[in-house]
C-alpha cells in the first residue's frame, strides 16, 4: 500500500475545518478538541466500571468476516465490569464496539461536549463507546451509515489504517456488505499481497492515536483499528451533509444489508464463496 501520515494539528476555525478537510474528504488529527473536556481526566477503567456496574455487553473478537456472521458481530455476552477486569490483566483479542451509553450511563453525557466544526448536527443518539485490550483489532470495514465521525481516543494507544471509499475495489470489499475480504492485521509489517496483490497499489492514511487525539474521519472512509494498550474510545457521528451520502445509506442499509443477512441465512457457503470470487473480480478491474 501507499499511505501517507495523516495530519496532526491542536486547534482549528470551522470555516478552515470546512475548506481544508470537510469539502476535501481528509481526514486530520485534533490533538486538543478534548483538552477542556472532563472525560479526558476522568475516564479511566475504574470509573467506567462505576459508570455501567453490572452492564451485560457484547463482546468481540479478531475474527474476519466469513459465512455466517460478519466481522461486526458479538463473539459472546458478559458483566461489562468482568471485561474490564479481564483487559486490564494484559493482552487479550476482545473488544465492546458501538456501546450506546446515553442510557446506561447518561452522567456520562456531560464529559464532553460535540464539536462546533462541523455545519450540519451530530446524530446525539450515534455517541458510542468503545473500549479493547492490548492487541485487539476492529477488522477493515466502513459504517453503513455513511456518516462522519469524530473518534476520540482515551488511555492507551490506537494504530489506525484509513481508506478512502475509492479505494474499495483494490481492498477487496465484498459485495453487499461493509467488510474487505482481506486481513489488515500486521499491516505494519507485512500484507498479503501475493493472495491479494491489488493491496498493493491501494492509497491510504496511517496514525498512531494518543490519549486526547481526535480523529476525523471523513463520510464511508474503511477504517482498520488496532489496539496498542487497553484503551477507550468516544466517537461523536456527525449527519452526512451530501445528499447522495444519505441516499446511499439508505440503500445500504435497507435492501443491501436485509439482502446480505437473508443469503447468509439461507445459502451462507456458497454466498460467501460467491462475494469472494466478485471481490477478486472487481480488484483486477481497478487494477488495470
Amino acid at each position: 500500500m501507499h499511505l501517507k501520515s495523516i495530519e496532526r494539528i491542536a486547534q482549528i476555525a470551522p470555516e478552515d475545518f470546512r475548506s481544508k478537510y470537510l469539502l476535501p474528504q481528509r481526514p486530520v488529527i485534533l490533538t486538543e478538541l478534548s483538552k477542556d473536556w472532563p472525560a479526558r481526566r476522568k475516564w479511566d477503567w475504574d470509573y467506567l466500571k462505576k459508570s455501567f456496574g453490572k452492564t451485560q455487553v457484547g463482546v468481540h473478537s479478531n475474527r474476519l468476516a466469513g459465512a455466517r456472521m460478519s466481522s461486526t458481530a458479538a463473539a459472546d455476552t458478559m458483566c461489562f465490569c468482568d471485561f474490564i477486569d479481564l483487559i486490564r490483566q494484559g493482552p487479550v483479542a476482545l473488544r465492546v464496539f458501538r456501546l450506546n451509553f446515553q442510557k446506561l450511563a447518561p452522567d456520562m453525557l456531560r464529559d464532553f461536549a460535540y464539536p462546533d466544526l462541523f455545519p450540519l448536527p451530530f446524530q446525539k443518539q450515534a455517541s458510542f463507546l468503545f473500549a479493547g485490550a492490548e492487541g485487539a483489532i476492529a477488522q477493515m470495514h466502513f459504517d453503513s451509515d455513511q456518516a462522519p465521525i469524530f473518534h476520540t481516543q482515551f488511555l492507551g494507544r490506537k494504530r489506525v489504517l484509513l481508506l478512502p471509499p475509492n479505494q474499495s475495489a483494490l481492498i477487496y470489499q465484498l459485495p453487499f456488505s461493509e467488510e474487505s475480504a482481506a486481513s489488515f492485521s500486521g499491516w505494519e509489517y507485512e500484507l498479503d499481497e501475493k493472495n491479494y496483490p491489488a493491496l498493493s497499489v491501494a492509497k491510504g492514511y496511517e496514525a498512531i492515536l494518543n490519549h486526547g487525539d481526535t480523529l476525523f474521519i471523513p463520510s464511508a472512509y474503511w477504517h482498520h483499528m488496532q489496539y496498542m494498550e487497553s484503551g477507550i474510545a468516544l466517537s461523536l457521528t456527525a449527519k452526512p451533509g451530501i445528499v447522495s451520502l444519505q441516499l446511499k445509506s439508505l440503500y445500504r442499509q435497507n435492501l443491501l444489508q436485509p439482502m446480505n443477512q437473508m443469503m447468509m441465512h439461507l445459502a451462507p457457503e456458497w454466498w460467501f464463496e460467491k462475494k469472494q470470487k466478485m471481490a477478486l473480480i472487481q480488484a483486477r478491474k481497478a487494477m488495470k
